[in-house]
């Protein structure tokens, strides 16, 4: 299977589409429990809403993503927000804790993250976030890959989902301890259409697609869709299968 993380993001229609995952953040949010005072990094922070919730709260908020276009609309906002890989974070012990929501399925390399946040906190620091964890969007990738097949382009998995011992163990091996670890099915209702979906989240499964063949592509995993994810009153409802954790240093 072939291994593609090709994304571009439009922060206009990140917003349109998709701001039911910065509404679905707020769990995290609590787990994390921020103090006022504290420096927290918002690794791989998009367009900022969540970011902005901290720095309300009275901390002293970074936000980091790779997109220019989503820092650029974080900084709208008035927030420190850098351009920055997630697998080579560039921080050396300056942060009491590390935030991320719906951000580290996205960074393919796990333990590189993982290694990159150990540096980026203080002794005693909290690592908390959730992401796509093992089995997530199961039935949109197989439709996606399905459709690939029939053109001859071998399968894509864009995205890192591990189970919890998996994270677990990457997690311990940085010398974190396990505060909390949950995967949970986590059904999700779309404010549209799974093709308005697809058209923000699914870039990857278009590599190696003529232009001319992306819109009939994303229209037949739409069709195939229908049955899966379409609710009896009409809306889409997405498989999302959620980890959430928390971790603390020594």
């Amino acid at each position: 299977m072939t291994d593609l993380a090709h994304q571009e993001w439009d922060p206009r229609q990140y917003a349109d589409n998709a701001r039911f995952v910065t509404e679905l953040g707020a769990p995290v949010l609590a787990l994390l429990a921020p103090q006022p005072g504290e420096r927290i990094l918002d690794l791989g922070c998009g367009d900022g809403p969540l970011a902005a919730r901290l720095a309300a709260m009275g901390c002293e908020v970074v936000g980091v993503d790779a997109s220019p276009r989503m820092v650029a609309a974080a900084r709208v906002l008035g927030l420190d927000a850098r351009v920055m890989d997630g697998e080579a974070l560039a921080f050396e012990g300056e942060f009491d804790a590390v935030f991320s929501n719906a951000a580290l399925h996205w960074m393919r390399d796990g333990a590189a993250v993982v290694a990159g946040v150990r540096r980026a906190l203080r002794p005693g620091g909290r690592f908390v976030g959730e992401f796509g964890g093992a089995g997530n969007i199961r039935m949109i990738i197989g439709a996606l890959n399905a459709g690939r097949a029939r053109r001859g382009l071998p399968a894509v998995m864009p995205w890192f989902n591990p189970d919890p011992d998996e994270y677990a163990g990457m997690l311990e091996a940085q010398g974190f301890r396990i505060d909390a670890m949950e995967l949970f099915p986590r059904p999700t209702l779309l404010p549209g259409s799974v093709r308005a979906w697809l058209a923000t989240f699914a870039g990857a499964f278009a590599e190696g697609l003529p232009a001319a063949d992306v819109g009939p592509f994303l229209d037949e995993a739409t069709a195939a869709l229908q049955a899966p994810l379409r609710g009896p009153g009409g809306g889409w409802v997405v498989d999302y299968v959620r980890l959430r954790f928390a971790a603390r240093l020594p």
